[in-house]
């Protein structure tokens, strides 16, 4: 399996369905063929959705694409 992300194969899977990329540090999760939610660990490990950081700007100081 391939990070959606950054297409790294340094992937595990955390639960059903739900994958963390050890390279670009986003998790995922899988929505049918081709498609995917990516999500970003804040500081305090809650998951935000990339799509709705994206929407409303609030991107973290480093790079989320890796």
């Amino acid at each position: 399996m391939r990070c959606p992300v950054c297409n790294s194969i340094d992937v595990g899977k955390v639960e059903t369905d739900q994958y963390y990329c050890w390279n670009c540090l986003h998790g995922f999760s899988l929505k049918g063929v081709d498609g995917f939610s990516a999500y970003y660990v804040d500081e305090e490990g809650a998951l935000v959705s990339l799509s709705e950081m994206v929407q409303n700007s609030q991107l973290p100081q480093e790079n989320i694409w890796g």
